[in-house]
């Protein structure tokens, strides 16, 4: 309802303002692996309320875009990190690794499921991708914006400890585990980078020096 109210604020403005819309790869739901990396086009089948809240923003940004031709652009944002974030497997991992850097954890890291592949955009070139799709994406478009390749949990787990320069166990816990995971997540950028000339930039391994820095700082 929130968006609603602020496309209808915009459509009583005399020049309405380019409005980008934080849309998600929720949106997709279970996509076969014929189909990935995903692409703008695949059909729309959430499998949860959040994944049809953004379906329902999608659909109400292209239609103010149709109706009252308001400047309305959605990215369909896949996996995001940084410094600062929380609740995701990168954080997890370099938060416990800057605790064990500073002797506040055991040198023993717990995890789940290691073997899905997801593809991790670091936060500020997700920040210039809002920028690109405000400044040269085109009206009433949805553009996934997804890291370029994708890398397995346990191979990210692996890349921190190194970073990190401390030794650790790596100890596999039941609850952790997910009754189900998707073996894969990624998005194909194509269409975003043919229209804005995005492309990222950071990799993830300066992504995870970063987030590590961040939660030293703060330890």
């Amino acid at each position: 309802m929130g968006s609603l109210y602020l496309f209808e604020a915009v459509r009583s403005m005399d020049t309405p303002p380019v409005v980008v819309s934080a849309c998600s790869s929720a949106e997709y739901g279970n996509v076969p692996p014929s189909a990935i990396p995903v692409t703008e086009e695949q059909p729309l089948r959430p499998l949860h309320p959040y994944g049809i809240s953004k379906v329902c923003l999608d659909l109400l940004a292209r239609e103010y875009f149709l109706d009252y031709k308001i400047p309305a652009v959605n990215l369909r944002l896949f996996n995001t990190t940084g410094p600062g974030k929380t609740n995701d497997a990168p954080s997890d991992f370099v938060r416990q690794l800057a605790k064990i850097t500073k002797g506040l954890q055991a040198p023993v890291i717990e995890v789940g499921n290691l073997k899905p592949r997801r593809a991790f955009l670091d936060v500020r070139d997700t920040v210039r991708g809002f920028y690109l799709a405000a400044t040269k994406g085109k009206p009433g478009e949805s553009y996934n914006l997804c890291a370029s390749s994708t890398r397995e949990i346990g191979e990210l787990l692996r890349t921190a400890i190194r970073l990190s320069g401390v030794q650790v166990e790596i100890r596999p816990s039941a609850h952790l585990m997910r009754p189900s995971d998707e073996k894969i997540i990624f998005g194909s950028t194509k269409k975003i980078r043919r229209d804005t000339g995005w492309e990222p930039v950071l990799s993830l391994e300066e992504t995870l020096s970063s987030m590590l820095r961040y939660w030293e700082a703060r330890f």
